[in-house]
Formats: C-alpha cells, structure tokens, sequence
C-alpha cells in the first residue's frame, strides 16, 4: 500500500482555522490586545514558512490592500480596482498619479528583502539617511518599536503616512526575523488611529495586526490552493513561454497579457485559456484592456 500524499495545502488550511478565542474584538485593553495579536502573528509566521504559499504573490495582494487603505486615509476614492488600472495601463512616458504613485510605492516596499536601499527606491521623496534614522528609532518587542517608528515619523512628517506605515511594517519585519515587508498595518487602521500617541497607537497596531494576520492567513490558504492548480494545469499549455508567463502570475497581482513574454494574440489566448481551466481571474470584467491574475 502506498503512504497517503501529504498535500501541502492543507498545513496553510489548519493554520487558517484559528482558535475561537483569537479575535481581536474580543480586546477589551493593551494586554488582551497584545496577546491575540501575538498569537495570530504566530501562526502567520508559521504559514509564511511554508514552501506552498506563493511568497511574492501574497506579498504583492497585502501590498495592493495597503495602498487601498492608505487611498482612502487621503480621502480619494480609488479602490483596488482603479489602483491596478493606475499602474498596469500606463503608456510610456504617463504618470501614475497620487493614487498610483501610493500604489507603486508598497509595490516596491515588498518586492526585495528590506534593506535600506530598498526602502529608498520605495520612498523616493526621502533621504536614505533619514529613512534609517526613523527604522532604527522603534527599540523592544515588535508592535512597540513599530508603534515607535510610525509615532517617530508622523511627528517630524506628519503628512508621511505612507512613508510612516511602511516604515513601522519594515520595523515590525526586522524584529519578526522576516526578510520581506508584510504589509499588516495600514489595511487594519482607522484614519483617527495615526493621530495617537503613546499607549492609544500601540493599541490600535495590536488590532490591527491580529485583524491584519487573520486576513493574511485566509489570502495565504487560498493563494497556495490556486498557486497549486495553475501549476497543475501548466502541462496542458501548448505555447511557447507558456511556462514563464505562468512564473509571472505565480508572482504578481495583476498581469496585462502584453506584459507577458509572448506575442500578444498568443498572451491573450493563454490567459483565456487558463481561466477556462479554472487556474486564472480576469479581474476587470471589461472586454477590452482586461487584466488577469490568480
């Protein structure tokens, strides 16, 4: 009899399964809030540890629900989908706008292991003298010294909310041991919540990122799932650099068919035909300049 296949997906399911008890609204003060987030940045880094997840893929979606958030703290009105459109249809020499260039900027931020030289090409409109000075001013446990790089930031650039959010993420990654930036914060913060100081804004980044994880948690799960199937119906594909353009969806939120290494009438049938297999989304709805991804 031969021994049952693991399926490596279902380790990502067990852990999305939390317990009842880790919830963040059941937070009534900084400990209680202190302990469920801790417990649910447990089991998220044990799923980021799985070699199932598509690391880049989850990163890039945290990514994109990031600059959402942040979006809306500046009271305009793009949404995920106007924020894709903002990048993905660009034409040469066009600029993404305010939106886009909020959209572009945790783009960057989770594509390379955080470093300085990787924050600066996230956050141009800074000194990578001063983006050091302020990763380096969070000191303790991780929700405090990332609670202390955005209160640091939001002080001296109190217009720097971007900057400050990406900030605190990347503290909050180096003291995690993370290589990457995992956009937690920004998606699980109300608007008034960057306006606290002191032990209010530790409370808030304690729900934010028990909020924040759970979210991760259930996207990883179900990229791993579809990660899974697209590389299952891989074999099936008949074009030439079929298999890296199945790389790049394993890699990216959103990909246009022309920014695929094929002729763009092969990219299109490719991707019709991978969402007739079930492996791929085509995430606009339109008929025209449509964009697809897992």
């Amino acid at each position: 009899m031969e021994p049952a296949r693991h399926d490596p997906t279902d380790t990502l399911g067990a852990l999305r399964r939390k317990p009842l008890w880790v919830t963040p609204a059941r937070a009534e003060g900084l400990e209680d809030a202190a302990f469920f987030s801790g417990a649910a940045l447990a089991q998220l880094h044990l799923a980021l540890a799985q070699d199932s997840l598509p690391h880049s893929l989850l990163r890039a979606r945290l990514a994109l629900r990031a600059a959402e958030a942040c979006v809306a703290f500046s009271g305009r009105p793009e949404r995920t989908g106007a924020l894709r459109d903002a990048l993905h249809l660009l034409r040469p020499g066009d600029l993404p706008g305010p939106a886009g260039e909020t959209y572009l900027a945790w783009r960057r931020a989770v594509e390379h292991p955080v470093s300085i030289r990787a924050l600066c090409r996230a956050l141009p409109a800074h000194a990578p003298e001063q983006i050091a000075t302020w990763l380096d001013a969070g000191t303790g446990a991780p929700i405090h010294r990332a609670a202390m790089v955005l209160e640091r930031v939001l002080t001296e650039a109190p217009r720097a909310e971007v900057a400050a959010l990406a900030l605190a993420d990347a503290a909050l990654a180096r003291a995690l041991g993370w290589r990457h930036v995992v956009p937690l914060l920004a998606a699980g913060m109300k608007r008034a919540d960057l306006r606290k100081r002191g032990a209010g804004l530790r409370l808030a980044l304690h729900r934010a990122v028990a909020a924040s994880a759970a979210h991760a948690l259930g996207l990883a799960g179900d990229l791993a799932r579809r990660a899974a199937h697209l590389n299952a119906v891989a074999p099936k594909l008949r074009a030439r650099g079929a298999g890296a353009a199945v790389a790049i969806f394993l890699t990216r939120d959103a990909i246009a068919p022309s920014a695929l290494p094929l002729p763009d009438r092969a990219a299109r049938r490719l991707c019709d035909r991978l969402v007739e297999l079930g492996a791929l989304r085509e995430l606009t709805g339109r008929d025209s300049f449509r964009l697809y991804g897992l």
